[in-house]
């Protein structure tokens, strides 16, 4: 009963808070540790084969640390009292959601590319992606969006909720070690899970977990969109069709169930440092992305997030009271 309390209130904070500016965040602690230890590593480490050795410890202490971490804080309070410790494991499971954080970038951006100041757009996205955004178009900018939207609903949103569910049912545990496990998954990948130097070899441990540790819950990710699209069976066809030749294993398929709910087309030419990349063509351009695209893609990542959640909570509740009955 306590992990449904947890979850709902978590869900709660994330909606009507987000992560507030200025106020201590885990991923800005696990951003510093993996900061320090990397810079370690790279110093110590001057061949090949042991910073692939040097990246696996890495990812080991990170990850696994991160879980402990959160376990022996949730504990400390509630061995002070059982409600600080739904209190913390709320604020540390919502700090692993990040819904309210996409919508907020996502909004930054369209404010000003709406109102027609398309620098100020190009600079307020130059903070949320990686590409080079000082040339970009209205349309390139709303792909932009819509690809950052998109891809990070799996990684930012649904998968930390599904490994909070999973930790729920897992004995002893409870849905905060895995948790943040997963979000020092996510947050080493972002930071060293590069194939470019230094981190070729450093980085190349945190990549492949996070696709594993992501794959799951990205495919469950893109059958709830295909139910509640009304459509599943053509939404799976167009994910089937494109997204297998994206390289990545996960952000394909994530942008391109958007792409066929929304009827838009994501990828193409984008510029990195003043190189050209392509990435494959998802979904058909039935429609031209606009700011509604965008804020209808958003509206989908909530409802998958509370279907979820809500069946979640059900499970959690039926097996209360069947112990109860039980008893």
């Amino acid at each position: 009963m306590t992990s449904a309390v947890v979850l709902i209130i978590a869900a709660f904070l994330d909606y009507l808070i987000g992560d507030p500016w200025g106020w201590p965040h885990p991923v800005q602690f696990m951003g510093w540790v993996i900061s320090r230890l990397s810079k370690f590593f790279l110093h110590l480490c001057q061949n090949s084969l042991t910073q692939r050795l040097a990246g696996i410890l890495l990812g080991i202490i990170l990850i696994i640390g991160s879980g402990i971490v959160g376990f022996f804080l949730i504990q400390s309070a509630k061995w002070v009292h059982p409600l600080l410790g739904i209190a913390l494991e709320s604020i540390l499971l919502a700090s692993c959601f990040a819904a309210r954080s996409l919508r907020t970038a996502a909004v930054a951006v369209l404010q000003p590319l709406t109102a027609g100041d398309l620098e100020q757009a190009r600079q307020i996205l130059s903070n949320y992606v990686g590409r080079d955004t000082q040339n970009l178009s209205e349309t390139e900018i709303l792909r932009a969006i819509l690809e950052t939207v998109t891809e990070n609903a799996t990684d930012g949103v649904m998968a930390p909720l599904f490994y909070a569910i999973i930790g729920v049912f897992v004995p002893f545990v409870g849905p905060i070690p895995l948790a943040l496990a997963y979000k020092a998954s996510s947050t080493l990948d972002s930071m060293v899970g590069y194939r470019e130097a230094p981190y070729t070899y450093l980085g190349w441990f945190s990549a492949r977990l996070e696709d594993c540790l992501t794959w799951l819950p990205c495919r469950l990710t893109v059958i709830t969109l295909a139910l509640l699209s009304g459509r599943p069976m053509y939404v799976w066809r167009i994910c089937s069709r494109d997204a297998i030749n994206d390289p990545s294993p996960n952000s394909g398929w994530s942008e391109c169930a958007y792409a066929a709910i929304l009827g838009v087309q994501m990828g193409g030419k984008n510029w990195y440092r003043g190189v050209a990349k392509y990435k494959p063509l998802l979904g058909d351009a039935i429609y031209l992305i606009t700011p509604n695209s965008i804020y209808n893609a958003l509206q989908l990542t909530r409802y998958c997030f509370l279907l979820w959640l809500g069946i979640a909570i059900a499970i959690i509740l039926i097996r209360a009271w069947g112990m109860g009955d039980g008893a």
